[in-house]
C-alpha cells in the first residue's frame, strides 16, 4: 500500500510491505533503511540484513516496520536473546559487541554533533567486556496471563503487557531459579497478580538486588496492600532455597502509577540493605537507593573519574546527584573533604553509614535537590563560620540531566574542575554547551557501556577547567 504527496512522490502507507536493506542503527538501537527515498525504522534489524519489511507506522517523513521476514542475515548478526524482539530490551541482542559498541559511541557523536560541539573528542566506548549477566538489579512486573496464570517479566515496547522473561540472560542465572519459585507459591497460594486495567490483584514487581562482591540478596515485593498472605511460609521456603537471601521486604504501593516503589518499605525477613564492595569501599544499599547495576564497568567508570578529578589531596570535592554516595567515599581518601548531596532519604541514610563504617570521617551528605545546592550550601557555611568554595564538582545526574539554576550555581561558584557522569547523551550534550558559555572548556568524552546490548550508553565522563580559575583567588 503506497501513497502520493502533494509532489507525487511515493509515500509508505500502513501496512505496506517491501523489501529493503538495513544501512544503519539508530541513536536507539533500531535498525534504519530507505525506501524510494523515506527514512524507514525496524526495531530489531541489524546493518547489513536484507528484511521483508511490514509497515505498522506511517508518518509524513518516516515510517516504522517491522520484519515480516529476514530474507539474509548481515554478517555481523549474534543474537543473544529469543525474547528480544517482543520485550525490546535488548536494541542491541541481535549484533556482535563490538558492533553495538561503535553504534554507542557514534550515538554519543552524533548527540554533540545536534548541540553544536562538533568539535569534541568522543574517544572509543570503554567496556568490562561482559556483555551478559552482568545486571545486580532487576525489576519484573507481574501480570495475569490469558490462562490467568502470573506472568513474571518484562514490558513490551511502548506498552505494559508483560512478555515472559524469566530467562533474561542479562540478569544473574540465579534470579531465573529464584521467579520460578516465586511464580510457583504465588499459583500455589491464589496470590493475585496486578491488573493494571481493571486496578485489580496484589501483586506488581519483583525486585531482585545482588551485590555482586558478596554474593548477598535482597528481594522486595511490591504489593497493593501491607499485608504479604503467607508471608511466614513464603520467607521460610524462599530463604531456605536461596541461602543468600539476606532480606525480604514489601513495598507497598497502591497508587495508579508508573513509578514502581511507593513511600512504605516493610520488613518481612531479615534486613533492610544488602553489602557490596566497590572501588574499594564497602557499601551498604537501601532497597530503594540508587547504584550502578553493572558492577565491573562502574568500577572502571569510577577510576576514569577520579583520574580526570586530578586529585593532590587538599581539594573540598562537590559530590552531586551523589546516592548511596559511591563516588564521592571512593575519592575520599584523596581530598580534604566531600561533600554528598542527595534528594533520595534512603540513599542519603546509606551514604552517611557507609562512611560511618568505613571510617571515613571527612565526608558528609545532605538530602537536598541539587538545584537547591545554594541554598544548603549558603546554610552550612553559616554553620561553620567560612566560606566554602568546592575545587572539584562530580556530576552523576538522572537522565533528564542538570536544571539552568544548578548550571549557574556551578559556573558562579568557579571550580577548577567538574567531572560529569552521565547516562543520557543528549543531556549531557546540551549541560556541556551551556557550561562552555559559562567560561568552561570541555576535554574528552569517554563513553562507557554500563548497559550492554541495550539502547542505554553512561555518555562519558566529561572534564572542564574554568579559562578564569585563577581569578578567583
Amino acid at each position: 500500500m503506497v501513497a502520493s504527496n502533494k509532489r507525487g512522490c511515493a509515500v509508505l502507507a500502513k501496512n505496506a510491505e517491501f523489501e529493503m536493506t538495513i544501512e544503519a542503527f539508530t541513536s536507539l538501537g533500531s535498525g534504519m533503511g530507505h525506501w524510494e527515498g523515506q527514512v524507514v525504522f525496524v526495531p530489531g534489524a541489524v546493518p547489513g540484513d536484507r528484511v521483508l519489511c511490514h509497515v505498522i507506522r506511517a508518518e509524513k517523513n518516516y515510517a516504522i516496520a517491522k520484519i515480516r521476514e529476514l530474507l539474509a542475515p548481515s554478517p555481523d548478526r549474534e543474537p543473544d536473546c529469543c525474547a528480544a524482539h517482543g520485550c525490546g530490551g535488548c536494541v542491541y541482542g541481535a549484533v556482535r559487541y563490538d558492533v553495538e559498541c561503535a553504534a554507542k559511541r557514534e550515538g554519543v557523536v552524533s548527540a554533540f554533533r545536534r548541540a553544536g560541539l562538533a568539535d569534541i573528542e568522543v574517544a572509543p566506548v570503554v567496556t568490562a567486556g561482559e556483555r551478559l549477566h552482568y545486571r545486580n538489579k532487576a525489576q519484573y512486573p507481574v501480570a495475569p496471563g490469558p490462562d490467568g496464570r502470573p506472568v513474571i517479566g518484562f514490558y513490551a515496547p511502548r506498552s505494559h503487557r508483560v512478555i515472559p522473561a524469566q530467562n533474561c540472560p542479562l540478569q544473574p542465572v540465579e534470579y531465573a531459579e529464584m521467579l520460578t519459585w516465586i511464580g510457583g507459591f504465588i499459583e500455589k497460594y491464589h496470590i493475585s497478580p496486578y491488573d493494571e486495567a481493571k486496578k485489580t490483584g496484589f501483586l506488581r514487581h519483583i525486585c531482585l538486588r545482588r551485590g555482586t562482591a558478596t554474593g548477598e540478596v535482597l528481594l522486595v515485593l511490591v504489593g497493593t496492600c501491607g499485608t504479604f498472605p503467607h508471608a511466614g511460609e513464603f520467607a521460610d521456603g524462599f530463604t531456605s532455597a536461596f541461602p543468600q537471601t539476606v532480606g525480604i521486604l514489601l513495598n507497598v504501593n497502591a497508587k495508579d502509577t508508573n513509578v514502581i516503589f511507593g513511600d512504605t518499605f516493610l520488613p518481612l525477613w531479615g534486613r533492610d540493605d544488602l553489602v557490596d564492595v566497590l572501588a574499594g569501599v564497602r557499601l551498604r544499599i537501601a532497597a530503594g537507593a540508587f547504584y550502578q547495576v553493572n558492577h565491573a564497568a562502574a568500577g572502571l567508570l569510577y577510576e576514569k573519574a577520579a583520574e580526570l578529578a586530578c586529585l593532590k589531596g587538599d581539594e573540598l570535592l562537590l559530590d552531586l546527584f551523589c546516592g548511596a554516595g559511591s563516588i564521592g567515599l571512593s575519592m575520599a581518601g584523596r581530598v580534604r573533604e566531600v561533600i554528598g548531596v542527595e534528594i533520595q532519604p534512603e540513599a542519603v541514610a546509606c551514604a552517611k553509614r557507609n562512611a560511618a563504617e568505613n571510617g571515613i570521617r571527612n565526608a558528609s551528605f545532605y538530602c537536598a535537590d541539587a538545584s537547591d545546592t545554594r541554598r544548603l550550601l549558603t546554610e552550612a557555611e553559616r554553620a561553620r563560620g567560612a566560606a566554602i568554595r568546592p575545587d572539584v564538582v562530580v556530576l552523576d545526574p538522572p537522565r533528564k540531566g542538570c536544571s539552568e539554576t544548578l548550571l549557574q550555581f556551578l559556573a558562579e561558584l568557579a571550580p577548577s574542575r567538574i567531572v560529569y557522569i552521565s547516562c543520557n547523551p543528549d543531556t549531557l550534550a546540551t549541560n556541556v554547551a551551556t557550561l562552555k558559555k559559562r567560561g568552561y572548556t570541555p576535554g574528552v568524552v569517554t563513553p562507557f557501556d554500563l548497559f550492554p546490548r541495550t539502547g542505554h550508553v553512561e555518555s562519558g565522563v566529561w572534564r572542564t577547567r574554568r579559562l578564569d580559575v585563577d581569578m578567583r583567588r
